[in-house]
């Protein structure tokens, strides 16, 4: 029986990974819109693309683990389904450093990426040739001695993924890659538009149309640049008219507080509205529970726990009572990633089950500390007036307190059918001292 009892809290814990997005058609998979304001990416993205008769090139934006790389892979379904061809990939998790990130690299990764996808159907020979005219310059930053000539297909590519991969991994190299691609970015656009026109003449499987999806670069960290710009607005803005060159349909993810920035007249005009994944709405502008958006976050827990066991009830099995389950719940904030990490962090203080309200205050505890951690001594008064406010001012410090998700976003439509928006401070952090201090003092 104890044996038992391990295993299954084994594979409950594994069932809540916070850091793996859900296959499209995967079974745990919760539709939220209702609980979101109505949004979906398939309507909002989707069909802007299947409707287009030219290249698109979309904006997608949200807090960092509010569940976008599940929605743009449930995206990536319905293209093919309606016949595109589509290229999808994380730039963080092997081209691109998200605490050092500039334009160049996401090019190269995007150059990389594309290569590697339709290799085995257009004719890759303008991007090499233009790759081997760089070579002898960049072949010691990519950490290698192989000459460029003579080489197949296949291994040319790879080399060059060692180049992108020397960005993300080796700092001291990085910015030697940047100053040698730099000058060329414009030839290389070229190029790869060459590949890409050839590749679309012969896409498989009856394809009619090409998209790329470069998920992740909503975690490239806001840096003040020698300009004295932020970093966001160097490379969605200023080089706005290079991203949107490439021959297909393009989608990239985006940091929200970008969205919100002085420049989100800007970033319209240049790429039309970004779409924006709220958080699930778990309470009301004014304080109450939402029981819609309540019962979202319960039924993604319960059906991950069902890939586990379904003789136990989540109530009183699973959780040591309702209360417990509710609490775990809502302070989630509505956050799925924050949902899964305090879900594991009780699971993990657990010996058997049920789990304990005693864990979950434990995993909360944690959770919270970080939060307090993240917050600067200046920020929690403006922490404060949020909470009462519900609006976030459009600065660098809310936008910081934004992009750290300790401000989340929420939505929901309203009885005329428009979409209405707010702010709240993330409930981990009102049961911080310091928070509850600068609340006090703003009481008459």
């Amino acid at each position: 029986m104890l044996e038992q009892n391990i295993e299954l809290l084994t594979n409950i814990y594994n069932a809540f990974d916070p850091f793996r997005p859900l296959p499209a058609g995967d079974p745990t998979y919760v539709d939220c819109r209702e609980v979101r304001g109505d949004g979906d990416i398939l309507l909002d993205l989707g069909n802007r693309i299947k409707l287009s008769k030219e290249n698109t090139c979309q904006l997608y934006s949200g807090h960092r683990g509010a569940g976008k790389s599940t929605e743009l892979l449930r995206l990536k379904q319905f293209l093919e389904e309606k016949n595109f061809y589509v290229v999808y990939f994380a730039a963080d998790e092997e081209d691109i450093d998200s605490e050092d990130a500039r334009y160049t690299d996401i090019l190269l990764a995007c150059t990389r990426h594309i290569l590697e996808g339709l290799k085995n159907i257009g004719n890759a020979n303008p991007v090499l040739e233009w790759l081997e005219g760089r070579w002898e310059d960049i072949k010691d930053l990519a950490q290698t001695e192989v000459s460029f000539q003579g080489m197949s297909m296949e291994a040319q590519i790879s080399q060059f993924a060692k180049l992108t991969a020397n960005l993300r991994a080796e700092p001291s190299l990085r910015e030697k890659i940047r100053k040698k691609v730099d000058p060329y970015t414009v030839t290389l656009i070229q190029v790869l538009n060459q590949f890409l026109k050839e590749a679309k003449k012969k896409l498989p499987d009856g394809r009619s149309e090409l998209a790329v999806i470069v998920d992740n670069l909503d975690r490239i960290a806001p840096i003040i640049t020698d300009s004295g710009k932020i970093n966001h607005e160097e490379i969605f803005l200023d080089r706005s008219e290079q991203l949107k060159a490439l021959d297909c349909h393009l989608i990239y993810t985006v940091p929200i507080s970008l969205v919100y920035s002085k420049r989100s007249t800007d970033v319209r005009e240049n790429y039309s509205d970004t779409e924006v994944l709220p958080m699930i709405m778990v309470r009301t502008p004014n304080g109450t529970i939402c029981e819609p958006g309540l019962n979202k976050i319960k039924e993604i827990i319960s059906k991950r726990i069902s890939q586990c066991t379904t003789y136990l009830s989540l109530d009183t099995e699973i959780f040591d009572s309702p209360e417990t389950f509710q609490q775990l719940c809502l302070m989630s904030g509505g956050h799925v990633r924050n949902l899964l990490l305090l879900t594991q962090d009780a699971i993990a203080l657990t010996e058997e089950l049920p789990i304990s309200q005693r864990a979950v205050r434990r995993a909360i505890t944690k959770a919270r500390n970080t939060y307090r951690q993240t917050v600067e001594h200046n920020q929690w008064d403006l922490l404060a007036k949020v909470s009462h406010s519900k609006r976030v001012i459009n600065n660098n410090e809310h936008r910081s307190l934004l992009f750290n998700r300790c401000f989340l976003e929420y939505r929901y439509l309203d009885k005329e059918y428009e979409i209405q928006r707010w702010c709240d401070v993330h409930p981990l952090i009102r049961g911080i001292p310091e928070f509850k201090e600068a609340v006090a003092k703003m009481q008459p």
